[in-house]
């Protein structure tokens, strides 16, 4: 957040002209005859009444020999002041909005400084949201329609702060112009790297995607909003996938991103936010969240995007090539390491279609966890 200097007490700059006609003896009168003005306007502008225009600045610096640029600064720092006064006394109206931002959480992960004054709190939601008052800031709640599941109450603030974070991290990653073909084959690449998953897996995904016009957002859930990820276009050439850890298993990360993939593939540009909120590997579908007036997306994009991922990870076809029960870990492994894919992978959507209990082989999950220092996933 920036840090303004905001004094208590702001003279005008009718001040600074007073003291200059004192130091050099000069009465308002003269400067008045000298510079061809009214004396009452230059008595109004030593009292702060009126403001030095640029006309009035030139001819202060003719009379008085003070540029014009430092009586125009001197002006605009004057006027700057007083209005973040006025917007520091209105923002002191709303500090009860607080109630509702998740400021706290946000600090922890990183978005929002330590700050006790409720005013400054306030101010810094607010720029982190790029909103210039209140107001503006409830016009861009209002219009965001959001569809979601009554078993998981969300807050609305937190899933549009973890939208902004994302959006502010996917802005900042240079990619290519988007390119459909290209992003197909770099998904493949993709896929490979869940049967190591090294090190910095993160960066290689996010520089793989990058190359097709496909900004990578990892972005830590914040509480209460039960987000997996979400997919979107930041501009007509720039896509954005933005992923958690939630479910902090290898099987979930992968099938949420390549869900996500899918979105960007197969639903067009549209201004909407497609939003996975609820297990992705479950029979309930996204829950979205629409920017504006755009539709709220149905159930068969959702229903899409699950069966572009389960059969780009696992093709039904190959799927009929497992072993019959019982499965040993042995027999998972082999038929993971044939298919390309982490074996994490296959349990999972072996355990989705009843296949295999949800208790059993879990082992054989990698796990992911956010790097406290970095804010970033690490295997």
């Amino acid at each position: 957040m920036r840090n303004e200097y905001t004094p208590e007490e702001v003279s005008p700059p009718g001040e600074t002209l007073s003291e200059t006609l004192d130091a050099i003896g000069m009465t308002q009168s003269e400067l008045a005859q000298r510079a061809g003005r009214p004396l009452k306007t230059i008595n109004e502008i030593v009292q702060g009444k009126a403001a030095i225009t640029a006309e009035t600045a030139l001819q202060l610096e003719r009379v008085l020999g003070a540029p014009a640029s430092f009586w125009n600064n001197r002006e605009a720092q004057y006027r700057e002041a007083l209005a973040r006064r006025a917007r520091k006394a209105e923002l002191a109206t709303h500090v009860g909005r607080l109630a509702e931002i998740p400021y706290a959480a946000m600090v922890k992960a990183g978005w929002l400084p330590r700050e006790k004054d409720p005013v400054a709190r306030l101010d810094n939601v607010l720029s982190f949201f790029g909103a210039a008052s209140v107001p503006a800031l409830d016009k861009l709640v209002s219009a965001a329609q959001f569809r979601r599941s009554n078993a998981y109450p969300a807050n609305r603030f937190a899933i549009l702060a973890w939208l902004r974070r994302g959006r502010v991290d996917a802005e900042r990653i240079d990619c290519a112009p988007y390119n459909e073909a290209a992003f197909r084959q770099i998904l493949q690449k993709v896929r490979g790297l869940s049967v190591t998953l090294p090190k910095g897996f993160d960066a290689h995904l996010v520089q793989l995607c990058a190359g097709a016009g496909v900004a990578v957002a990892f972005t830590q859930e914040l509480p209460n909003t039960h987000v997996s990820g979400a997919a979107r276009w930041l501009t007509p050439q720039k896509a954005i996938i933005q992923i958690t850890l939630r479910y902090k298993t290898d099987d979930q990360f992968w099938f949420t991103f390549f869900h996500e993939a899918a979105h960007i593939l197969l639903h067009g540009k549209r201004q909407g936010v497609f939003i996975d909120k609820n297990d992705p590997m479950s029979d309930t579908g996204d829950d979205v969240i629409v920017d504006g007036a755009t539709e709220i997306h149905d159930e068969r994009t959702e229903n899409e995007a699950n069966d572009w991922a389960s059969n780009f990870l696992i093709p039904d076809s190959e799927l009929k090539k497992l072993p019959r029960p019982p499965l040993s870990k042995r027999s998972i492994v082999t038929f993971a390491t044939r298919l390309g894919i982490s074996p994490g992978i296959l349990i999972g959507r072996l355990q989705h279609d009843r296949m295999l209990p949800f208790t059993h082989m879990n082992d054989l999950k990698k796990k992911l966890v956010w790097a406290e220092e970095r804010g970033e996933p690490k295997a």
